[in-house]
């Protein structure tokens, strides 16, 4: 009972956080030019997948500059996510899921789901394992990026500000691997079971597939409680871009 007490604690702060910045965005409809935080955790959430009280479910967490010196911003790392806009020379509305983790783990379910493995012979790797010219395969994965674009950017989500130095040690990184943490079902009875038609039920990862998150890591942790009042804590400085 102490989990479903907490997650039903972190989802109420979630709707705080939609109150305090005027209801989630779609990427699809963003920009740099909104005022963004600099630093902060962001939380996507999945159109058909619901709570039993019908909120829509978290289905990843993340965060941005976990090393030390780096200077990634909150919407550095959104725009990895969002892949490239219309105005892109090359591969309008497409993407580098080599770039975002994110867009690798959809793109791979979806190859999973519709059987495109001989399509797309090099998604999974590095180009320093590819030995083929790399505009060739940029070409040939263009329209999957377009796919894991279509469905990314539909993805409403939510955000903290939460700015502290960069590194593992951050307020960001403990606030991220602990809420993947509580939320995760890998290995602990399920709460707010991920509907049949999850995309991310196709996943090659059994970590995805087993905790409804397109988070790897953490997903089999123990949580801090301690966490859910830093969270509240950052909701409280969080307001609208």
């Amino acid at each position: 009972m102490a989990r479903q007490d907490d997650l039903g604690h972190f989802y109420g702060l979630l709707d705080t956080i939609e109150q305090r910045v005027g209801g989630t965005r779609k990427l699809k409809n963003c920009t740099g030019y909104m005022d963004w935080p600099d630093r902060g955790v962001y939380f996507f959430l999945e159109p058909g997948e619901t709570r039993s009280t019908g909120q829509f479910r978290v289905t990843r967490v993340g965060t941005h500059a976990v090393s030390a010196g780096s200077g990634t911003t909150l919407w550095d790392r959104l725009k990895q996510h969002y892949g490239t806009g219309s105005g892109s020379a090359d591969h309008p509305h497409g993407g580098n899921h080599r770039g975002s983790v994110y867009r690798k783990r959809v793109g791979e379910a979806i190859i999973e789901k519709h059987s495109l493995h001989d399509d797309y012979p090099d998604w999974d790797a590095r180009w320093s394992a590819i030995d083929r010219d790399r505009s060739t395969v940029r070409d040939e994965e263009y329209i999957l990026e377009r796919r894991v674009s279509a469905y990314i950017r539909e993805q409403p989500f939510l955000w903290i500000a939460l700015d502290d130095a960069p590194g593992p040690d951050s307020d960001r990184a403990y606030v991220e691997r602990n809420l993947i943490a509580l939320l995760s079902n890998r290995g602990t009875h399920p709460v707010d079971p991920r509907a049949d038609c999850w995309l991310g039920r196709h996943s090659r990862s059994p970590a995805i597939r087993e905790s409804g998150f397109w988070n790897v890591d953490h997903v089999d942790e123990e949580y801090d409680d301690d966490a859910l009042d830093r969270f509240a804590a950052a909701v409280e400085g969080t307001t609208p871009p």
